[in-house]
């Protein structure tokens, strides 16, 4: 039997399970009792207004966070369970020293060595990391200070670095803010490259409609409770936009977006 992936969320096709998850800070409740899933091996987006929560859901499930409610994670033996997968991370921007006298292949050596950089690291990573430069078209940052990149190349050497880990989950906040256009367009088009390649899920925070109605398979709209979730023809709708952002809110052109997930009871 088929089933649509927004619709399906046995173990076997969903990365994560949320349920019933709420979480206060200060004494101020951000999230309520939000139920959601996020389907195994496509790129779902969390969409909502400054301070609706987005950053804080992304945090609960990061387990950096104290929330209740539960979350688990689809298992290879096709059961949910609270074991995390393999995160990788790309923040919107890096908050570090631009003076640091540190390359972007050092960087990148640093993330996965725990030999101090002065000791030196194996040719295999070396070989490795510049491999990554070469895939996110950005060579020739390999020698060059962190600090004298552009934000579309530090972009880059963040993307590359988080693939670095081999993720299950690759997690973005904003990616493409910061960048040109053409920039936003080249780090997309290498998200989905990477993700065709290496079968892992993509959620990412953005505040973006139009990158996220032509890039997205999955949505999850938020404003402190769950507005709607499911497939971005579903969800980035003129009701539900003004529910979570006001009257302003455009309604965006929805790209074709065809993957489905293939369940049965002998699955």
């Amino acid at each position: 039997m088929s089933h649509n992936l927004h619709k399906c969320t046995c173990p076997r096709h969903t990365a994560i399970k949320i349920d019933n998850l709420s979480v206060t800070l200060n004494s101020v409740k951000i999230l309520r009792n939000i139920t959601a899933a996020v389907p195994r091996g496509v790129c779902t987006a969390i969409v909502g207004p400054n301070g609706a929560g987005k950053s804080t859901l992304v945090k609960a499930i990061l387990n950096e966070i104290s929330y209740s409610g539960t979350i688990s994670f689809g298992q290879d033996d096709g059961s949910f369970g609270s074991h995390p997968p393999r995160w990788g991370y790309v923040p919107q921007k890096l908050n570090f020293d631009r003076a640091m006298p540190i390359t972007a292949l050092e960087f990148m050596i640093a993330s996965q060595s725990r030999r101090p950089l002065f000791l030196g690291s194996s040719r295999k990573l070396q070989d490795k990391c510049l491999a990554l430069l070469h895939e996110v078209e950005a060579p020739h940052t390999a020698n060059r200070q962190l600090g004298k990149l552009s934000g579309g190349e530090l972009q880059r050497i963040l993307l590359a670095t988080a693939i670095l880990q081999e993720p299950q989950i690759l997690v973005l906040d904003e990616v493409a803010s910061g960048v040109d256009f053409q920039g936003e367009k080249l780090c997309c088009g290498l998200l989905e490259k990477f993700r065709r390649e290496r079968k892992f899920t993509q959620l990412m925070i953005s505040h973006d409609l139009a990158t996220v109605a032509a890039h997205a398979a999955h949505v999850i709209c938020l404003n402190h409770s769950l507005v709607a979730a499911g497939h971005p023809a579903e969800v980035l709708t003129e009701e539900n936009l003004r529910a979570a952002f006001g009257m302003h809110a455009r309604t965006p052109i929805i790209a074709a977006h065809k993957e489905i997930c293939i369940c049965s009871e002998q699955d």
